[in-house]
């Protein structure tokens, strides 16, 4: 049924766009009526061929434009240069922690600077810099004055310490480190250990005595650089603008590879599929070293020509306040945001803005409509996509609790699809002939994405280490001898097309905000207890978005040093990642194949009136594992004890 309605809606897209003759889609269409159900297809066409011919509409348009810009060889650079000529004088960015504004011409200049001095530095076409600083103004101001010279920036996640971040900067390959001011700490506790060819620049509050040694104060630097435009580097379309750091689903952060095309295609999709305007004013308080805060809001200024506030960090008192101030009409989110703000004592400024959107991912269903109603926000837009796919969603007409949909109509320009998996493995569950098999309504499944790299929308650019890219491609999907990109996420699609997110249960899970890798953390934990038998796993706590890390460790004799051992996890791990529930026991159970087996870990949670092994919690207030009895299960359990 949903396959007839949806070759409906290709069939009238084709008479609209494609400008077949009316004799030849209504013959098709009465075929269709007599196949495929009657008056139960009949009532499904109805309600999707609005939105199956706007998403087709909003694809076409954005597929235009890519094509145009791939002959023009045109980059972000040269797409923010026609928005700095159309309004030189319209505030582009707002910083909230200084009240600092910036117009494009000063974004501009800013940005030549950068460009300038590294150039007069020896960087080139193709050189990487790291960057690694919380959100301003100038964190935007750099990566894309490094990409006025074809620079590559390697964007830092503010969380990472030791291992990761060394890690990742040696990955990167990159001839400078650019740090903040604020994560000068984080530098210094890896400086032995860098390469000493490496340059490093501080920017910010300048203090000698805090930052390592040859550090140089960038500040000063680029108030002598000249402010001219630099030679444009060549590069085109489908080149590489910089990289993003994911945990992905194994091993340590990787850098997923960012080229013009890519942040061109992330930004036109939410701007024409959510209907935004050119007078609007984001206001943007995610990380900027996430695609979301970085591409998705920081995009809307630099191609569409948006005024941007930035945040430095998220604040649920502070929020409504900023947005009044600020005058913000679209504010963008992850599902935690907004049950935090639900969780905010009722206040006139959550009903005296502006704002008529919601922008981000992650909301739930369950208090999807208790977010839009209290704070009066008449569109939520729920979007889906990590910064590697190819594969986005959009939730282009607020259906409550959706993150996209598939239709039928959009398979000519965009092919993607749910398919059969084994939730616990990820494996792809194939028939007879080798090929992936589609999910039916209310099947569970995992969404991937048709690979065709000569097509910017389809193609998939990977990581920069090309060993990882194995493990999200496969083959024979859609038919026999195609690849495909596997986005690792389960998801379950209703009657109508619509696509519902259900939480990872593979290797992988997310907690505030963030992507856990089960692999890396097992790694870390099985080296600092000096044991092989570590399984880690994301357990549902109520009132709480996401998964918290669950770690079971088989341990016998349950002698660790807790104390001590949280104190090694501070360094080794960001927050995000450290376990919250230990359970120890005697043994790990293990299939055929020698992996843990999880899914009775996850099923019985932490829950100690099911558990009868040692559980430990991670108690925020003391910083250290303490016993998980049943006063503290229920505090857990009522929202009372802060995690």
């Amino acid at each position: 049924m949903l396959l007839g309605a949806s070759l409906v809606g290709a069939l009238l897209f084709s008479k609209l766009v494609l400008k077949l003759p009316w004799t030849q889609v209504g013959f098709s269409l009465l075929l269709l009526y007599l196949g495929s159900g009657g008056w139960r297809f009949i009532r499904v066409f109805i309600k999707t061929i609005r939105r199956d011919v706007f998403g087709g509409m909003v694809l076409l348009k954005v597929k235009t434009k890519v094509q145009r810009y791939l002959r023009e060889r045109k980059t972000v650079p040269l797409l923010f240069a026609s928005v700095v000529q159309r309004h030189p004088d319209k505030t582009a960015l707002i910083f909230e922690g200084t009240d600092t504004h910036w117009t494009f011409r000063q974004l501009d200049s800013y940005s030549n600077s950068v460009a300038n001095f590294l150039q007069a530095r020896g960087l080139a076409s193709g050189s990487v810099v790291a960057l690694f600083m919380e959100n301003r103004n100038e964190f935007v101001g750099l990566w894309l004055g490094m990409a006025k010279l074809g620079v590559e920036a390697a964007l830092m996640n503010t969380n990472l310490r030791r291992d990761a971040l060394r890690h990742c900067l040696d990955t990167s390959k990159a001839r400078a480190l650019i740090f903040g001011s604020e994560m000068a700490s984080a530098v210094c506790e890896i400086h032995a250990s860098l390469d000493p060819s490496l340059s490093l620049f501080c920017s910010g509050s300048w203090e000698p005595s805090t930052v390592p040694t040859n550090t140089e104060h960038l500040d000063p630097l680029l108030e002598d650089a000249p402010e001219h435009q630099p030679s444009p580097p060549d590069k085109g379309f489908t080149d590489k603008l910089f990289y993003i750091y994911t945990s992905g689903t194994t091993g340590l952060p990787k850098a997923a590879i960012v080229v013009h095309s890519r942040y061109y295609r992330m930004v036109a999709l939410v701007y024409y599929g959510f209907r935004m305007r050119p007078d609007d004013i984001v206001y943007d308080c995610l990380p900027l070293y996430h695609s979301a805060g970085n591409i998705v809001g920081v995009g809307q200024c630099l191609v569409n020509g948006m005024t941007v506030v930035i945040r430095k960090k998220f604040s649920a008192s502070r929020f409504w306040d900023d947005c009044i101030k600020y005058n913000c009409t679209i504010v963008q989110y992850i599902g935690e945001l907004c049950r935090y703000l639900l969780n905010q004592p009722p206040r006139e400024a959550e009903s005296q803005h502006k704002v008529r959107m919601a922008l981000g991912n992650g909301l739930r269903q369950s208090i999807w409509n208790n977010f839009s109603s209290r704070f009066h926000i008449p569109q939520v837009a729920e979007f889906y996509g990590a910064t590697e796919c190819n594969c986005s969603l959009g939730n282009f007409d607020s259906k409550v609790g959706a993150c996209g949909f598939n239709s039928r109509i959009l398979n000519f320009v965009y092919p993607i699809r749910l398919v059969r998996v084994n939730e616990d493995t990820m494996e792809l569950i194939r028939g007879p002939d080798g090929v992936c098999i589609p999910c039916q309504p209310g099947q569970p499944g995992q969404l991937v994405g048709r690979i065709i790299q000569r097509d910017p929308l389809r193609r998939f650019d990977g990581y920069l280490n090309q060993g990882a890219n194995s493990k999200k491609i496969a083959n024979d999907v859609f038919k026999k001898g195609d690849q495909a990109y596997l986005t690792g996420d389960v998801l379950v699609m209703d009657e109508l097309g619509y696509l519902y997110f259900r939480d990872r249960t593979g290797d992988t899970f997310r907690w505030k905000g963030e992507n856990v890798s089960t692999t890396e953390v097992e790694g870390v934990l099985s080296r600092l207890l000096d044991m092989t038998d570590v399984a880690v796993y994301g357990v549902e706590v109520p009132g709480t978005e996401g998964r918290a890390g669950m770690a079971a460790i088989a341990s016998p004799t349950n002698s660790c040093d807790l104390e001590h051992f949280a104190q090694t996890l501070e360094k080794e791990l960001p927050v995000y990642a450290r376990p919250i529930f230990l359970r120890f026991l005697p043994e790990l159970h293990k299939t055929g194949t020698y992996k843990f087996q999880k899914t009775e870990l996850r099923k019985e949670s932490f829950n100690p009136a099911v558990v009868k092994d040692p559980v430990f919690y991670l108690d925020a207030r003391k910083g250290c594992y303490v016993p998980l009895d049943q006063e503290a299960y229920t505090r857990i359990q009522a929202g009372k004890e802060k995690l």
